[in-house]
């Protein structure tokens, strides 16, 4: 059959800046098989597609990116209902991007969330829809900032927990007589009254999954409580057989109602059971959430109100008590006191703060009172900003994951197909139609989807949870799972390796005016925020020296600045940039061989107009973190190779790699080619780790198989790399790679675990060595074994910390 309807796309398109970038949109997007029409708007940065029937979201926006340019997708979040294993995970998924206009859909079992990208303009009603199509509900929308995993609503776990305790002691009776028998004491309870007591078990305690497995069978699929509805009811339905039949009236007739009644309860235990422990999982995150504030202290005209934090503005200033926690981002103007800000930088001492100086929205004040300008508040703030990240880490999907997907996609249909093979074969075998349906129900009972749906994503909720309460925030389940192979970690030197606060050790001019070299540096230097630069105005600073205005400053990336002093174009850079304007160094070449001999950046200065000459030299120095050796050291323990990688001259950058024990180092180099030598790395099937702090790290984070930032650096590195550490702590990056080995450990053996119990346990039952109850016993808490193993990882510790913490005693 032609499908012979049509969808409109109007994608947002970024990066065209002509009427030929236009053109190449709409080749491309016209190129794409069922694409009728596509018209690119410059203005609007629109295209207008139109496609035969239903064309997949993802294929535009993948036509659009070969093209060089990007297309603008939108972010929405569904809490799902309704969710019972891997299969319904699966099912979600494939609901929700066959809605025109959805380039992806990623759906969590632990946190219970679909994670939706997509083309703006697609309506929240059409998801919801989808996502009730496929026999699922949609949590409420709140207007309000809902939690990244939200508490279980207070009715649902009372209820869960009153059907558990009424399931348990209705069916306990029924377990009695087994129990006796083997002491030898034969208990028969009379059927009418086994009957009574296992009906409600049955039809009402365990309604739920009558209502999920319908839902299922109506959208075409299977679930966890599909397998259970039809085993158990197969097991009821033969009792109430025997119970009303001839047999039973001679007392003939054995009754299994003990198998479905005990094995609805032990289910739901084990959903009781694994809630909970779900709930423990997601922990850290709500940890963090607690950690903001609903009001804050704002000072007005002299008075200090208290006012909700949704109402504090940048620029208003917020009054912080002993004892209280910071709302805000902000800069301290009056006061000082130390804060605690473990539980956002993983640093368990507290930290001076004076003013001047940040403070964090989150951290405790421990005495003084300060008062704070506000910079950021509420989705803007650090606290913020962690949260998103460790959320969105939670919510995406490992790699391994996929394996994971495929077999839970097809898992259902074949339990059931399994099942009713082990009927018909056991009623051929044996003609014993009553043997027959019990293996068959075993068959169905013991299959447990839950537990392949839970491995990674409990992990991964765990993992990243308790990294992020050490500092240590891990931005994608990709990152996670690359990091424990990482082979090679790449530093940069300065402000990682080292403090990155350089000071102004010499200086030495041509003519002897030593004074004068310092004053026309600082001068050239005016304005920049670069390390050296602040060096050499805090040295003139300190020497009360009268520094020239100067204009026409220009960076000159890599290599130094310009500027036009006194009438006069200075140059300052480093040797890199003296070679390309032709200046001989040869009179201070010994001087500067010396100085970077014993660690130190050489900078000089030269003139250039009508005649270019030398002027004369800077020395600067910075020193290694304390923390520096023990991660190199560490590092090497585990067999990974270290590299420095730096900006700064080869005597430098030689001197700091001798110190701390690394053997191979690149200095001298360009920003650009930091990446570079972090691709010949790679292309030497070394998998590597690039850990940097500035703007000029971020292509080579990028270009690393994992990138690691330091949070006291730029912005722009921490958006690029795939770890960031909020302490400048070389050691973190060990820690880092520590919690990705064990939650990948975490995540191998609880599928290890699945895919054995389900690989040994059907069989098992489908040759008739399991009886029902044994197989409900072990399906029930085969999830809940899943979770419990991820959530060992919350008692992990960063090395670093425990150094510290022992050193501290």
């Amino acid at each position: 059959m032609i499908d012979s309807t049509t969808t409109d796309y109007d994608l947002p398109i970024e990066g065209m800046t002509c009427a030929s970038c236009a053109g190449r949109v709409e080749k491309a997007l016209r190129a794409v098989p069922g694409v009728e029409d596509a018209a690119v708007n410059l203005a609007t940065e629109k295209a207008h597609i139109r496609t035969k029937g239903h064309t997949d979201a993802k294929v535009l926006q993948t036509a659009v990116e070969r093209a060089g340019y990007t297309v603008t997708a939108a972010e929405t979040t569904l809490g799902i209902e309704g969710m019972t294993c891997a299969s319904c995970v699966a099912r979600v998924e494939k609901a929700l991007r066959a809605v025109p206009g959805v380039i992806d859909a990623t759906v969590n079992l632990a946190t219970e969330k679909a994670h939706i990208n997509a083309l703006p303009g697609i309506s929240r009603a059409s998801l919801v829809s989808a996502v009730q199509k496929a026999g699922y509900d949609v949590r409420p929308e709140n207007p309000f900032t809902a939690p990244a995993v939200a508490e279980p609503a207070r009715w649902w776990t009372v209820l869960e927990t009153r059907h558990l305790v009424l399931a348990t002691i209705l069916s306990f009776p029924l377990v009695v007589p087994m129990l006796l028998s083997v002491f030898g004491v034969h208990l028969t309870i009379p059927g009418w009254i086994q009957w009574a007591l296992a009906t409600p078990v049955q039809f009402w305690l365990g309604a739920r999954f009558y209502h999920a497995g319908w839902k299922a069978l109506k959208a075409g699929s299977g679930n966890m409580d599909l397998l259970v509805a039809l085993g158990t009811t197969a097991g009821y339905g033969l009792s109430v057989y025997q119970l009303f039949s001839a047999h039973a009236a001679h007392g003939e007739s054995h009754f299994y109602f003990e198998a479905s009644a005990v094995v609805i309860t032990l289910v739901l235990l084990g959903k009781w059971l694994e809630s909970r422990a779900k709930h423990q999982t997601a922990a850290a995150i709500r940890a963090l959430q607690a950690l903001q504030p609903a009001t804050a202290w704002v000072r007005v005209d002299g008075r200090e109100i208290e006012t909700p934090i949704e109402q504090v503005m940048p620029g208003d200033q917020v009054v912080v008590k002993p004892g209280e926690r910071v709302p805000v981002d902000g800069v301290i103007l009056e006061g000082q006191t130390h804060m605690d800000e473990s539980m956002i930088t993983g640093e368990s001492l507290p930290v001076t703060k004076q003013p001047a100086d940040t403070v964090t929205s989150g951290a405790i004040n421990a005495e003084g009172l300060v008062v704070v300008e506000t910079q950021a508040v509420g989705a803007e703030t650090t606290l913020a900003r962690i949260i998103r990240l460790v959320e969105n880490a939670q919510a995406a999907k490992a790699p391994i994951q996929r394996l994971v997907d495929k077999v839970s996609a097809i898992f259902v249909p074949v339990v059931i197909v399994i099942a009713a093979a082990t009927f018909i074969g056991w009623w051929w075998y044996s003609g014993d139609v009553q043997q027959a349906i019990i293996n068959a129900v075993a068959v169905l009972v013991i299959a447990c989807p839950c537990a392949l749906g839970l491995a990674t994503p409990t992990a991964i909720i765990a993992g990243t949870g308790v990294a992020a309460q050490h500092g240590i925030l891990i931005k994608d389940a990709e990152a996670l799972e690359i990091a424990h192979r990482v082979s090679t970690v790449i530093f940069d030197k300065t402000g990682t390796l080292t403090l990155g606060k350089p000071r102004l050790t010499a200086y030495e001019a041509m003519n002897g005016d030593h004074q004068n070299l310092l004053r026309l540096s600082a001068a050239v230097q005016h304005g920049s925020e670069h390390p050296l630069a602040k060096a050499a105005i805090t040295a003139a600073g300190e020497q009360r020296l009268q520094v020239p205005s100067a204009n026409n400053h220009t960076a000159l990336a890599g290599r130094g600045v310009s500027a036009q002093v006194e009438g006069t174009l200075l140059n300052l850079g480093n040797t890199r940039l003296m070679d390309e304007l032709a200046i001989d160094l040869s009179p201070l070449k010994a001087r500067a061989a010396s100085l970077e001999a014993q660690g130190n950046t050489i900078s000089w200065l030269a003139r250039v107009g009508d005649y270019r000459e030398l002027i004369g030299l800077l020395a600067f120095g910075d020193e290694i973190k304390l923390e520096a050796q023990a991660a190199v050291n560490e590092l090497h323990r585990h067999h990974i190779n270290t590299v420095m990688i730096t900006g700064d001259n080869q005597g430098s950058a030689s001197s700091v790699a001798a110190t701390l024990g690394i053997q191979d180092f690149v200095a001298n180099v360009l920003p650009a080619d930091k990446a570079a030598a972090v691709s010949r790395l790679k292309a030497q099937n070394a998998v590597v780790a690039m850990v940097g702090d500035g703007i000029n790290d971020a292509p080579a984070l990028a270009a690393a198989d994992v990138g690691i930032a330091m949070a006291t650096g730029s912005d722009v590195a921490m958006h690029t790399a795939g770890i960031t550490l909020m302490q400048s702590n070389p050691q973190r990056v060990v820690d880092a790679i520590d919690i990705s080995r064990r939650t990948y450990a975490k995540i191998r053996q609880n599928l290890f675990w699945a895919f054995i119990y389900n690989l040994v346990g059907i069989p098992l039952a489908a040759l008739g060595l399991l009886s029902p109850v044994i197989a409900g016993a072990a399906m029930a808490f085969s999830s809940v074994s899943v979770v419990t193993n991820a959530l060992l990882l919350k008692r992990w510790q960063p090395r670093s910390s425990e150094k510290h913490s022992s050193s501290a005693q």
